[in-house]
């Protein structure tokens, strides 16, 4: 007769084995989102992580379907959020159909505090246009499946979902795209059963990760366009107060003001529109005075070189339709007096 012991030895390996085995199915360096689990016993087949992208999601109905232009149009325009995206593509083999899978994926959205904002099985309009709801074309993510896998699989199957969740550190939005197979497929390495991608965008501002620009290139700079803009001092948003990260900038300021003795600077604050102009107006003054007192008080250099001005938004480098753009215009500049 086994001991008790040697029994939860043999019980635990077979335990341990079927763990690794359900692990390494799943697409080398790929894991689930913690906001969603997975459908079970399905495995993932497609992953991409990008710390910031923008992404198009659907929140409304189909309009009708751009021949020329090869685009789908919406009663109401998609949204654009931006952040952290993570793309998962799931593989439920068997028996498992797409409708199934999808609103497992609704309930489960539903339950973890999401509003649905899109539902292709309660919109009249995706019955007439089917073939446009899975993606034209390549998907650019890494698979061991087909990149067609989505576009190639039956029109009749296909069920598309946006939903939304409101969180004080960034709203969260998830895009879901199910599809069919009724049978495998070499050519598109798909097996029966139903694939799902879930896109999920974690909204958050971007960081700003410019190199800080040197001395000598901000004097190339003064001498080919009169004025050098700086990425490299940072304020936390609405104040004026310099975080310690911005040193180096403010050192290759202070290299260059020694090197060149007769040199005098606008330190010009600028702004993105959010805020409105009167706001935005003291917030970039504030901010310039603040890089001009750091100069003076840190790094020895005359008052009398510097003076500070705000400009708000009013010189824009980019849109302030997007987050990215906003960033861009979020700087200082540098201008000789």
């Amino acid at each position: 007769m086994k001991s008790p012991r040697l029994i939860l030895f043999f019980l635990f390996m077979i335990a341990f084995l079927s763990c690794k085995d359900a692990v390494a199915a799943d697409l080398a360096g790929s894991k689930d989102h913690p906001l969603l689990r997975r459908f079970a016993g399905s495995e993932i087949v497609g992953y991409q992580a990008k710390r910031f992208d923008e992404y198009e999601l659907q929140t409304s109905t189909f309009s009708r379907y751009s021949f020329e232009s090869k685009k789908r149009e919406y009663v109401t325009l998609p949204l654009k959020p931006e952040g952290r995206l993570t793309r998962i593509w799931y593989e439920a083999a068997g028996d498992t159909g797409s409708l199934e899978v999808f609103r497992n994926y609704l309930n489960e959205l539903t339950a973890r505090g999401f509003v649905i904002l899109y539902d292709s099985k309660k919109d009249p309009a995706a019955v007439r246009w089917t073939n446009y709801l899975a993606p034209f074309g390549s998907m650019d993510i890494q698979t061991n499946r087909s990149n067609y896998i989505f576009f190639a699989a039956e029109k009749a199957g296909i069920c598309v979902a946006s939903a939304k969740k409101k969180r004080p550190e960034g709203d969260v939005y998830v895009h879901l795209t199910a599809v069919e197979w009724g049978k495998s497929d070499a050519v598109y390495k798909a097996k029966r059963g139903a694939y799902l991608a879930v896109d999920i965008i974690e909204t958050q501002p971007m960081v700003q990760k410019m190199v800080t620009v040197t001395a000598a290139e901000m004097s190339q700079s003064l001498s080919a366009v009169g004025k050098v803009a700086l990425y490299g001092i940072y304020f936390d948003p609405n104040k004026w107060d310099i975080k310690p990260e911005s040193r180096p900038a403010l050192k290759e300021i202070a290299i260059l003001l020694n090197k060149q003795p007769t040199l005098r600077l606008h330190v010009v604050g600028h702004t993105d529109n959010v805020g409105g102009y009167e706001a935005n107006t003291v917030l970039s003054k504030r901010r310039a005075e603040a890089v001009a007192a750091s100069l003076v008080k840190d790094f020895g250099i005359s008052a009398l070189r510097l003076t500070a001005n705000g400009a708000a938004y009013l010189a824009p480098v980019a849109s302030n339709s997007t987050e990215a753009g906003r960033a861009k215009n979020r700087r200082v500049e540098l201008v000789p007096r």
